[in-house]
Parts: C-alpha cells; sequence; structure tokens
C-alpha cells in the first residue's frame, strides 16, 4: 500500500529557508513515509501518544532535523519540520 503525504505549508516554508543539501535530505525521508510511515525496524519512526489520546509520530531526518506527521488511512500529512533542538524544547513537556 501506498501512503500520501501532504506537507503543511509551514513546514514546506521552513524547509525552503535551508540550504539545498538539507532540502534534499529532509525531501527523500519525507518521500519514505509513502512506503511505509509506521515505526518498526530502524528507529528513526515513534509513535508520541499525548494528552486526550493525540496520536502524532516523529521521524528523525539525520541528525539535524525531526518531522511530526499523523495518519488517516492512507494519507500522511506532515504538520511540523524543525531542528531536533526545537523539537526537544517544544515536546520536553509531553
Amino acid at each position: 500500500m501506498r501512503f500520501a503525504v501532504s506537507v503543511d505549508i509551514e513546514a514546506v516554508e521552513f524547509i525552503n529557508t535551508l540550504n539545498d543539501k538539507s532540502r534534499q535530505i529532509i525531501r527523500s525521508r519525507l518521500e519514505s513515509l509513502t512506503k511505509d510511515p509506521f515505526p518498526g525496524k530502524g528507529g528513526d519512526k515513534e509513535l508520541l501518544k499525548l494528552r486526550r489520546g493525540t496520536r502524532i509520530y516523529r521521524l528523525h531526518i539525520g541528525r539535524t532535523f525531526t518531522a511530526f506527521y499523523t495518519i488517516e488511512g492512507n494519507s500522511v500529512f506532515v504538520t511540523e519540520v524543525m531542528t531536533i533542538g526545537q523539537a526537544h524544547k517544544k515536546y520536553k513537556s509531553i
């Protein structure tokens, strides 16, 4: 099964501020979600269970970036892409 991946406009704007190499790495990793967005072997994807039963997934991209996304049916919605430091600050209290 293939999944359709959509990226939030704010995440796209962040990606577009990066250098060519970083943009290519991020796009490649986000594209990999079309094949399998669920956590499994390799440890680069993780399910986070937030308050009120919200389920969001985290994708580590290299050692520099993190993407957060949700899965609904055959669709993957990338809601945020940020540096790992930003992700730790934002989601530390979860």
